[in-house]
Formats: C-alpha cells, sequence, structure tokens
C-alpha cells in the first residue's frame, strides 16, 4: 500500500507542476502581443477555442516573426529553421503556415547567384572576384578598370551584344575582370561559363571517349554568356581550331550571345598564334576566320602593369 501512496502522492505532485506550467504558458500567450491582436481581430476564438489550441497558438507565439529572435541564419530558434509562423484563423479554428524569412530568402538568392556562375578548372579567388577591388587609381590599369565598370553600368537585365577581349603580359590580372564581370552579371540574373582554354582543349579530347563531346560543345554554344580564359595558350590540333572553337564562335556570332576572352596577345598577334597548327602547318586563312569573329563577339581591351603573380 505505501509505495502506491507515494505513487499517487508524486502523481498529484507531478499534476500540480504540469497545471501551474500550463496555466503559466496560457497567460504568457494569451498576454502576448501577437496573440491578443489575434484574438481582438477574431471574435471566434473564444476562451474555450484558445484553451483547445494553446500549444498551437504557443507555437507560434515563441517563435520569432522577423528575425528578431534569431542571431543568425545558422542560429535560428524556429521549428523549421529560415520559416516563420503565419496564424490564419477559419471560424474557431487556428491553423499555422510557415513562410520562408528573409534571412533564408537572401541565403537562397545568393546560392542561386553562386550557381548562375558555371566555371572549368577556374580557381576561387577569380570565382570570388569583386568588382569593389578593381582599383581605378591603379596607373597601369586605370584605362582597363575604367572601360570595364563603365561597360558593366551599361548592363541592364537583357544580355549585352558584345563581350570585352581583355590582352596584355602574363600575370596582370585578365582573368580576376572575367570573374568580376561574371559576378555583376549574376547579380542580373544572367547566367554566365568560364573556361580555362588549356583545361578545355584537353577536356573536349577526354570527352572524345566517353562519346560526350557534342553534349558539351552545345553548352559552350548555348550559354547566356561564354568566358574564354587565356586563349592562346592552349597547344591545339587544326581540328579544335576549326571544328571545336570555330563552331561555337560562328554559332555565338549568329545568335549575337557575348563572349568574354583573356589572352596574352593582341588579336593580330593571336592571329599568328593561331595560323601554326601542332604540326606546324601554316592556315593564314583559316586562323584569321576566328579572330574576325572574335571581333565580332567582343570589344578589346589593354591591360597593362606589373606582374601581380610575382
Amino acid at each position: 500500500m505505501e509505495p502506491i501512496q507515494r505513487s499517487l502522492k508524486k502523481w498529484m505532485r507531478d499534476h500540480k507542476q504540469f497545471q501551474e506550467r500550463m496555466n503559466r504558458m496560457k497567460e504568457e500567450v494569451v498576454q502576448s502581443e501577437e496573440v491578443s491582436q489575434l484574438i481582438r481581430n477574431h471574435p471566434s476564438l473564444t476562451e474555450d477555442a484558445v484553451e483547445k489550441q494553446l500549444i498551437k497558438l504557443y507555437e507560434y507565439q515563441s517563435q520569432s516573426k522577423d528575425c528578431e529572435k534569431c542571431p543568425s541564419r545558422e542560429e535560428c530558434i524556429n521549428i523549421l529553421p529560415g520559416y516563420v509562423p503565419r496564424a490564419e484563423v477559419e471560424g474557431s479554428e487556428v491553423k499555422l503556415a510557415y513562410d520562408k524569412c528573409r534571412r533564408q530568402r537572401k541565403v537562397e538568392e545568393q546560392q542561386k547567384q553562386k550557381s548562375l556562375v558555371k566555371s572549368l578548372h577556374m580557381p576561387r579567388e577569380i570565382l570570388e572576384a569583386s568588382l569593389s577591388r578593381l582599383d581605378l587609381k591603379d596607373p597601369d590599369r586605370g584605362s582597363a578598370v575604367e572601360k570595364t565598370v563603365r561597360y558593366i553600368e551599361n548592363l541592364n537585365e537583357e544580355l549585352p551584344s558584345k563581350g570585352l577581349y581583355f590582352h596584355g603580359p602574363f600575370g596582370v590580372g585578365k582573368t580576376y575582370f572575367l570573374g568580376a564581370i561574371a559576378n555583376e552579371l549574376s547579380d542580373k540574373n544572367i547566367p554566365s561559363m568560364i573556361i580555362y582554354m588549356p583545361e578545355f582543349v584537353r577536356e573536349i579530347k577526354a570527352s572524345i571517349k566517353d562519346d560526350s563531346m557534342n553534349e558539351k560543345i552545345e553548352a559552350f554554344k548555348e550559354t547566356p554568356v561564354l568566358m574564354l580564359d587565356d586563349i592562346g595558350a592552349e597547344s591545339q590540333s587544326a581540328w579544335f581550331r576549326d571544328e571545336v572553337l570555330g563552331s561555337i564562335l560562328h554559332y555565338r556570332m549568329m545568335e549575337r550571345l557575348p563572349v568574354f576572352f583573356t589572352s596574352n596577345y593582341s588579336l593580330p598577334e593571336l592571329e599568328k598564334v593561331l595560323m601554326l597548327s601542332n604540326r606546324g602547318d601554316v592556315e593564314q586563312v583559316k586562323a584569321k576566320r576566328i579572330t574576325e569573329r572574335i571581333k565580332q563577339l567582343s570589344q578589346a581591351v589593354n591591360v597593362d602593369g606589373r606582374n601581380r603573380r610575382e
């Protein structure tokens, strides 16, 4: 009998504590600004209806509504991190719906923008490049920076008709310009693809084995903005120059899809490089065809200065 009495007393004590906690919770919930406003706006929420839905109202009241209770998106206190509750009343029934909070929307927008910039073997520094880091007062690169900033300022939500052809000595930061422009384009929801040309050549050669070459070439043709980094640095065959690079540039020229380039060579110098195949053949007409397409697709911008990689 003694153990039963002890158990009964414990149950009564726990039950009393539970009731006290429920009463405190009810008082806290009903007196909160959000719930009291909800009750005022909906007379159908009687005391009995509130009592029956106390847990649901507590769920609504205790969570952050405008990120005010959360230190950051990563430390969100809500049941569904990144989502805020919204109370809807139908008759005497309270229903909770969840919407994305402003921080969650910002995170998703950033992820979306990052996904707009695709790359093939490009360093992270370039993918995180920013136009704000380009120094307008740099005496060596000032002209290139100014032309780039002006180009970006003239962009709207539509695709630009032409890209830019950055050329200059090794290591002056030409590739950084591409990354900065790609991120500016992503802010306008314009996707771009950056390709390091020597790796591009190897990628195409490797794709012959797994029969994915045509699929990759089509992707390079159709991406809204294409960026070819270090053109002229790759050891290429006449086949790659004419059938791959020439085909991509021709398609984009006809479809008025912009291409951005970087090169250690000016266009006349690039033409001389392209006319020599890896077999030693000299094909000036075919090389000129490539450079003429580059002229149609981009505007030349000279980048000068010290070697920033030293």
